[in-house]
């Protein structure tokens, strides 16, 4: 028998599992409800029954925040002053109040045993001491990025899947109009008013870090957030603010107007890509990865370590971008020019550098490596998983590509469009290009996808040789228009 029957219910008042009063019955599950209690005292500081305070009972006033989705209203001063100064983990305090708040469920069944609490409360802690609590000045440094959660649910119509843009296994993005925001609210970036930043960002990607438990999305918001604040380059997205309130970890960036994710594999939108416009977006994502790799200012290095062809994008004015940092990883100048960073999940496992898979060894030359992937799905024009490439070889595009550079029929993979001939009377520049500057192209995508990480050249040569492709390129625009 799990159930003792009383003639009366007794108990501490505040403490008193509900059901008793009901049924006459304590259970196991009666002491859960009780522990419950102790537990949300602990996080709110405050006695489970204060006899003449207008909220006497801790345990309905429990409920009632909960089912407003306001728990953290609830929370120490302490704790949530903590909270807002990223000193503690908010993931760890959220697998807290879940547990917490478990152990007050009305129905008993509904109601987890002493050791599923017990895990639990031990994952939170193993999540408190993993924390790294950021600087004491990292909030007051970046005040006038915050922007209200209460301004991002309007925005979003409270997270509506109508403005959603995409997910992944860590986070959601909602594409939405920055005019949604509370303008008066909204501080300035970088010296420039509210009223400005509308016409300037007109849409915005509200970035959404999973608010659940989960391995390393806290970590992965402040990896991003603060490669965001630490780079100041034309060729990176842009922030444009950020809110850590209540459990929610949230960025908000600028909206790119097209990405090569919109491109690749389709023929008639690559049929809008130039040679010249491709190599611009090159030359440009090259411009950023070296600024990353060996010109920031602090002299710090930055490996992005996920790059595809989805973190690129570019403006209204073709001015590409690369975006999403958060598995990026800061490297001190003292620093040797590695890290072992071992990670077992990828995006895509096409873009890895063999090498850092294998050894688990963080170069540049693994962003090196991805970027050349990327290089040649331009050149191509279709994805690095390809299922023709795939059928000739599991490692997709890149394995394909290398073997057809040995074997000099490199040439064979080219976009078709960009193989396109056409008279010099009839000359269109959407078509065709200039053979040194392909030969050019493809001699460094190849480099850049060498097997060993000494054998792949640095951004900088990348990027000069790149730059080298272009001149080629604009050099017979400027032939055929004198031909004309």
């Amino acid at each position: 028998m799990d159930q003792v029957i009383l003639s009366e219910p007794i108990g501490t008042i505040g403490y008193l599992d509900p059901e008793i009063e009901k049924s006459k019955g304590v259970t196991c599950k009666s002491d859960i409800y009780a522990f419950g209690v102790v537990l949300f005292e602990i996080l709110c500081g405050r006695r489970a029954y204060i006899r003449n305070d207008a909220n006497r009972l801790l345990a309905p006033l429990v409920m009632q925040h909960y089912e407003n989705e306001s728990l953290p209203d609830i929370i120490h001063p302490d704790l949530k002053n903590q909270m807002s100064g990223y000193q503690i983990s908010v993931r760890s305090l959220r697998i807290y109040l879940e547990t917490s708040y478990s152990c007050l469920k009305e129905e008993r069944s509904h109601r987890p045993d002493m050791l599923s609490i017990v895990n639990e409360l031990e994952k939170a802690l193993e999540k408190a001491l993993r924390f790294q609590p950021r600087p004491e000045n990292f909030g007051k440094n970046f005040e006038h990025l915050k922007i209200r959660l209460d301004d991002i649910k309007l925005a979003t119509d409270n997270f509506s899947d109508t403005y959603k843009n995409g997910s992944s296994g860590y986070c959601t993005w909602y594409k939405v109009d920055l005019d949604h925001f509370d303008k008066e609210k909204l501080s300035s970036v970088e010296g420039e008013s509210s009223s400005e930043l509308p016409k300037r960002h007109n849409k915005v990607n509200i970035k959404r870090f999973f608010p659940k438990d989960d391995e390393h999305e806290e970590e992965l918001f402040f990896t991003e957030l603060e490669v965001l604040t630490s780079v100041k380059h034309d060729n990176i997205g842009t922030l444009i603010g950020f809110c850590v309130e209540g459990f929610e970890l949230i960025l908000v960036t600028e909206k790119f107007s097209n990405g090569l994710k919109n491109y690749l594999g389709n023929v008639r939108t690559m049929h809008t890509l130039t040679w010249e416009q491709r190599l611009k977006i090159c030359i440009d994502l090259a411009h950023a990865l070296s600024y990353l790799h060996s010109e920031m200012e602090e002299r710090n290095m930055i490996i992005h370590s996920n790059i595809n062809h989805a973190k690129f994008g570019w403006d209204e004015n073709l001015v590409a971008k690369i975006e999403d940092f958060e598995f990026a990883v800061f490297l001190p100048p003292n620093q040797n020019d590695e890290v072992l960073c071992k990670r077992t999940n990828f995006e895509s496992k096409y873009y890895v550098d063999p090498e850092y898979e294998k050894t688990g060894k963080l170069k540049r030359e693994s962003n090196v490596y991805s970027f050349g992937v990327v290089l040649f799905e331009i050149l191509c024009g279709r994805h690095a998983f390809n299922q023709s490439y795939l059928n000739e070889s599991e490692k997709g595009l890149v394995h394909v590509a290398r073997q057809n550079f040995c074997n000099g029929t490199i040439e064979e993979m080219i976009d078709p469009i960009l193989k396109e001939k056409t008279s010099i009377k009839s000359y269109n520049p959407n078509r065709g290009a200039n053979k040194d500057s392909l030969h050019t192209f493809m001699k460094v995508a190849n480099q850049c996808v060498a097997e060993t990480q000494d054998h792949r050249p640095t951004m900088k040569v990348v990027l000069n040789e790149l730059k080298k492709a272009l001149i080629f390129q604009v050099c017979q625009l400027a032939d055929n228009s004198h031909n004309l």
